[in-house]
């Protein structure tokens, strides 16, 4: 729970400055006609809204595992992170749409030094936020700050592209404008794509583990004789771990036990994140042979 009570805190944190920077893009931009200004605001406005969603997520994540969730609510943090994917393909379908006005109605922006002023404040703002969001999301293992951190750095590289885009407007090229928020659109749409392949690939029980990582543990026990049949999945900060286990037939159920336990503890001292270990416990024998592949490994 204090782990999730962090993550609010710097959601709501970073809320407050992702909209400060949209809106004064915005309102920047639509003041002085600027199409690339406007369309980067429109991006760091989806910073903020992403924060929002954060929340929801971060607030379903965070109750205690019940009767109908007994592996725990925290794949709802994951979950919110399409709805981050989504204000993103939102964002960059309407810059699309409007770009393809601009090209059959030009305008000329009015670029000042105070253009270049605010664009230069924004992207001091948001790298701060970016490098930040970052690492808390890495010391947390969050979803919702690594991908919103990821966002954030797409509104980095888009906000420099607008800054070369005034400049060619100062020298008298002001249709590189649109033809410039079109490519911020496909910037924002690639983080879009870049956060629902992550997302999915937890959704749909991805491995997250090395195979290796896990034998090199299990096989420092001398009552191991195999390992095979290992699955994992879920979170970086939840993962669960399957995997059979062949040792001598004429071992007693209650040391067999007593080893399952063993492994399990090991597991989750040795590897972080790990929260859950199934361990299936088989006998040496013939018959399991056809098991032991690539996977496995036989002591003498």
């Amino acid at each position: 729970m204090d782990k999730f009570s962090k993550i609010r805190r710097i959601l709501i944190t970073i809320l407050i400055f992702n909209w400060l920077v949209a809106f004064s893009k915005i309102i920047y931009g639509l003041v002085t006609k600027c199409a690339s200004m406007t369309a980067d605001g429109v991006h760091s406005f989806g910073d903020g809204a992403s924060n929002i969603i954060g929340l929801v997520g971060i607030w379903a994540a965070s109750k205690p595992k019940d009767e109908d969730h007994p592996y725990g609510h925290k794949k709802f943090e994951t979950i919110a992170t399409l709805g981050i994917a989504f204000i993103l393909f939102l964002a960059a379908f309407n810059i699309l749409r409007d770009t393809f006005l601009g090209f059959s109605l030009p305008v000329i922006p009015d670029v000042t030094s105070a253009s270049f002023i605010l664009m230069t404040v924004t992207i001091i703002i948001n790298i701060f936020v970016m490098r930040y969001e970052s690492r808390k999301g890495r010391e947390l293992s969050s979803d919702i700050l690594t991908c919103d951190a990821l966002h954030t750095k797409g509104d980095i590289f888009a906000s420099f592209v607008v800054v070369g885009t005034l400049v060619s407007i100062k020298l008298g090229f002001p249709f590189l404008d649109t033809i410039v928020a079109s490519l911020i659109a496909i910037l924002i749409a690639k983080s879009g794509v870049e956060i629902l392949r992550r997302s999915s690939y937890i959704l749909c029980d991805g491995n997250v583990l090395s195979k290796a990582e896990i034998k090199s543990i299990v096989n420092k026990m001398p009552e191991v004789k195999a390992v095979h049949d290992i699955r994992t999945r879920g979170r970086i900060d939840d993962i669960h771990v399957d995997l059979h286990v062949i040792i001598d037939a004429k071992m007693h159920v209650d040391a067999a036990h007593s080893l399952s336990h063993r492994i399990e503890s090991d597991l989750k001292a040795g590897i972080r994140g790990v929260t859950d270990v199934s361990v299936h416990i088989e006998p040496l024998s013939i018959s399991s042979s056809h098991k032991e592949g690539p996977n496995s490994r036989k002591k003498s």
